[in-house]
């Protein structure tokens, strides 16, 4: 019985990673309360959650700050600039909604609209795991976040299913999530942990592996 509580204990191991996740989440909970700064949040929760998913990470909370102050202006810019691009198409779609043209015309247009809002998601989507990983300019990261989400594609679609489904439960099953209460204990962390799995093996083909040396 007492090995049930020993500190290499599968259970134990369990309970702290659960810890380590709640901790992780309120991080990012309490940090992205300004708002503007939600694209440095975003870039340091995913760098932690790939440093949990291989093993690198000693204490989520040093490795969450650490990425929040070298990544903040940059991710702040990204931010922003995902979020101005949030914006030009929700002002597109108003626009689309409020012409007077034809019934076909409008649907044309309209599934233009989805058509680019699909590839939008999907760039977004990699944009700050990509930022958490690699060091490049602000165009160079939208712009490979784009071409990977393509080159890609059935994992961006797990991604985004990952990330969809449990927006889906709390809206239209609220109790399963107790009422949101479960997006503030654990959610967010807990969703960018399972896409680690996935950006991780992603990234990890473009990272060129040591040459051995021959003996």
């Amino acid at each position: 019985m007492r090995r049930i509580f020993d500190a290499d204990s599968p259970l134990m191991r369990f309970l702290t990673n659960v810890a380590d996740l709640m901790i992780l989440n309120l991080l990012f909970v309490f940090l992205s309360l300004p708002v503007v700064t939600l694209g440095a949040t975003l870039t340091a929760l995913n760098h932690t959650a790939m440093k949990v998913v291989t093993g690198e990470c000693e204490s989520v909370t040093g490795e969450f700050l650490r990425s929040f102050r070298a990544n903040f202006r940059q991710a702040t810019i990204l931010g922003l600039a995902v979020g101005c691009l949030a914006l030009a198409l929700a002002g597109w779609y108003v626009v689309v909604e409020n012409l007077a043209v034809p019934a076909v015309v409008r649907l044309v247009l309209l599934a233009v609209f989805f058509l680019v809002v699909f590839r939008f998601v999907l760039t977004a989507l990699y944009v700050f795991p990509y930022h958490a990983k690699f060091e490049n300019s602000v165009w160079e990261v939208l712009n490979n976040s784009r071409r990977m989400s393509v080159r890609h594609l059935f994992s961006s679609l797990t991604v985004l299913a990952v990330t969809a489904l449990p927006v889906v439960i709390t809206v239209f099953y609220p109790r399963m999530t107790v009422y949101g209460l479960l997006w503030f204990l654990i959610g967010f962390a807990g969703i960018a942990v399972v896409n680690a799995v996935l950006f991780t093996r992603i990234f990890g083909t473009y990272i060129p592996r040591p040459v051995e040396a021959k003996g």
